[in-house]
């Protein structure tokens, strides 16, 4: 009985081996979790499935070669002995795309702490250089999106795009901490944005502290020749909220007025009159940077956190960001994240921290603003109440 006893034994040790390998053999099967580091984790996501490049670069395959090789022919970025310039920017990419680390990215791309910073910043640099070419005036002539609309044509015709402020998370010394909280109790920079109806970006002006109006960071901008904000045509416009003043060149909705298309639900969603009616198509129209917004932070959420670099460099991917927005815009129309905001209207909470400061403009810039805001809200609600038509 001992000696069947012990073979026993020896049978469930077998057993168990056998078990524990068979297990591990099961676990390493081609359906692993994680990517290949180094050289092969380029080529895994080159070669493989256009989700991957999606997801580890944000663009598809062909934006993200197209890029490369216009960094490369126009000497922006080189390629090193070690490194060639698509696995520069994929560095790049990798972590404002993802706000990796730097001890991620060197595991994940098999390099220095150094050597990742060096190219991350060379990146950054040649990306922001083309900042000119890629964030361009609007066209003077009536956007398709408003021409092609019976709620917005021919009120809005006359309008060019859309300003408003964004917040991004900031990262700043504790002395300068008070400045930058903004009426939310968030530590984050104001960044001052146009856009067109295409959802591409016309103007970006980072760096504000959070606690800056709106208001005051337009006419900053406006009153500084340098920053070359695009000169407003006569007769043009742009559509701001409630956190700017009513001027000429820059159209605001009615205050006291109900606005925000939630306000518009329910019962009562019907406006009542030509100032409510005037407010829901001015949020609906103007709804169209809230969705950059929207597309910008989902590509690149190291713009949803505060990263930790010096504010010069914060400033400077916000930046960036935007070029590489507008560069998939133009080469990539049916790109997966435009196409999951296409016709969505982003939900916009009143902020009533953000007023527009007084006198901030003459009474002749206000006149002109009112008598066109009055006139626009005239034609569109008489058309309204006798052709009964879609609001």
């Amino acid at each position: 009985m001992d000696d069947f006893d012990l073979e026993l034994d020896e049978m469930e040790l077998v057993a168990a081996a056998a078990g524990y390998y068979y297990y591990n053999s099961i676990n390493r099967l081609p359906c692993r979790s994680s990517l290949p580091s180094g050289s092969g984790f380029m080529t895994e996501v080159l070669d493989g499935h256009d989700d991957l490049c999606r997801e580890m670069f944000r663009m598809d395959k062909h934006v993200f070669h197209k890029l490369c090789n216009t960094l490369r022919q126009r000497g922006m970025l080189r390629d090193t002995a070690g490194v060639m310039i698509e696995e520069q920017l994929a560095i790049f990419l990798n972590i404002i795309g993802h706000n990796e680390r730097n001890r991620v990215i060197q595991e994940r791309f098999q390099h220095s702490g150094e050597t990742i910073s060096r190219h991350f910043n060379n990146v950054l640099k040649a990306i922001k250089s083309l900042s000119r070419e890629f964030l361009q005036p609007p066209p003077l002539a009536t956007p398709p999106e408003i021409f092609c609309s019976s709620r917005f044509y021919p009120y809005f015709k006359d309008c060019i795009g859309v300003i408003d402020g964004m917040h991004v998370p900031a990262h700043v010394p504790a002395k300068d901490q008070s400045r930058f909280r903004n009426g939310k109790g968030v530590i984050s920079q104001n960044v001052l944005a146009a856009c067109t109806f295409d959802l591409q970006f016309i103007f970006i002006y980072p760096g504000w502290e959070g606690s800056a109006p709106d208001s005051r960071v337009l006419r900053a901008v406006l009153d500084d020749p340098d920053q070359n904000f695009p000169h407003v045509p006569e007769g043009k416009y742009y559509l701001v909220d409630t956190g700017y003043s009513n001027m000429e060149g820059f159209i605001a909705p009615y205050l006291g007025v109900r606005y925000h298309l939630h306000e518009f639900r329910g019962a009562n969603q019907l406006p009542r009159n030509a100032r409510e009616l005037f407010n829901h198509r001015h949020s609906s129209l103007r709804n169209v940077i809230q969705r950059s917004f929207s597309v910008l932070k989902d590509r690149f959420p190291i713009l949803k956190v505060a990263p930790q670099y010096g504010f010069h460099i914060q400033r400077d991917i916000v930046i960036a960001a935007c070029v590489l927005h507008n560069y998939i815009r133009c080469e990539e129309r049916n790109d997966w994240l435009f196409a999951s905001i296409d016709g969505v209207a982003v939900e916009e909470l009143p902020d009533f921290h953000d007023q527009p400061e007084m006198q901030l403009a003459s009474s002749i810039q206000e006149q002109i603003a009112f008598s066109l805001r009055e006139s626009i809200a005239a034609a569109m609600w008489n058309d309204f109440i006798n052709k009964w038509d879609q609001w």
